[in-house]
Formats: C-alpha cells, sequence, structure tokens
C-alpha cells in the first residue's frame, strides 16, 4: 500500500490473480476477433501471463515483469514492425474493457478512469513503436500508473 493508505491500482482490481484472469480470458476473445486475431495468430502460450505480469507492475504490483523480462524496453521490442493501426488499438481497448466488465472486476469511476487512462496513453505508445523505424531505448522505465497519471508528451 501507498503511504496514504490509498490501495495501488494493482490492489484494487485484486492483484495478479484478477490480472492472470482478465487477460487469459481478454485473449480468447482476441482469437476469436476478425480484427486482432491476425496480429495474435503466431501469440506465445504465455503471452496472457506476460502481460498480466507487465500490468501488475504498472499499476503498482510487484516489479516482476522486470526482473524476468527487461521492463519497458523489452515490452517495446514486442511491438517493433507489427504495423499496429489506430482501429486495432481502438479494438484492443474496447475489448479488455469488454472483458473487465464480463468478469466483474471493479467498475468505480475512480479506478476505471484510471485504466481507461493507462489503456490508451499505452496502446497509442504501441502503436507508435509498430510503425517502420521505431527504436528502443534501451533505458526507457517502466511505466507506473496510479489513481489520478498525466503523461507529458510521447519523445520516442
Amino acid at each position: 500500500m501507498q503511504s496514504s493508505g490509498t490501495p495501488t491500482l494493482y490492489e484494487w482490481v485484486g492483484g495478479i490473480e484478477a490480472l492472470n484472469r482478465l487477460t487469459k480470458r481478454f485473449y480468447e476473445h482476441v482469437h476469436a476477433d476478425p480484427l486482432l486475431s491476425p496480429v495474435f495468430a503466431q501469440m506465445d502460450a504465455s503471452h496472457a501471463e506476460h502481460v498480466a505480469a507487465f500490468l501488475a507492475e504498472v499499476l503498482g504490483g510487484p516489479a516482476s515483469y522486470s526482473a524476468q523480462y527487461g521492463g519497458h524496453p523489452h515490452m517495446v521490442r514486442k511491438h517493433l514492425d507489427r504495423h499496429l493501426t489506430q482501429p486495432m488499438r481502438r479494438r484492443w481497448v474496447e475489448l479488455l474493457l469488454a472483458t473487465a466488465d464480463e468478469l466483474a472486476l471493479p467498475d468505480d469511476p475512480e479506478f476505471r478512469s484510471a485504466l481507461v487512462g493507462y489503456l490508451e496513453w499505452g496502446s497509442r505508445l504501441a502503436v507508435i513503436n509498430s510503425q517502420p523505424g521505431a527504436a528502443v531505448d534501451p533505458d526507457a522505465p517502466m511505466p507506473t500508473w496510479g489513481w489520478g497519471e498525466t503523461k507529458g508528451p510521447y519523445l520516442g
């Protein structure tokens, strides 16, 4: 918990168990989606678990993604040359939020506002990092998200 006694977003969502349920079910939906399934056709069997660990760290949970995989630079590398589009990005966010509703994850306005803020910010970076010529900053810090985050422009 943070020093103020306010739970982290990670704690509020239900920890790694909730995020694993979310990403597992979400990628089941992705595989059935005509727009997104081609992007994830070659997805590793552990992809959902990796994304859950990444989200956990971003939302204030343990830094296990960084320890195991190399943090944000590793995630950026996964998006290089994927040629993601805005329609794909919007569908990804839409499906993730629909899955959160399906699994009855917290839907209070404060949490959902923070979650949507991160998903919008992060998915837009994924699109930027998937275009030709995008490069990985090996020193890029892991993003962290809280209850009222704002971020400056991406200067990649």
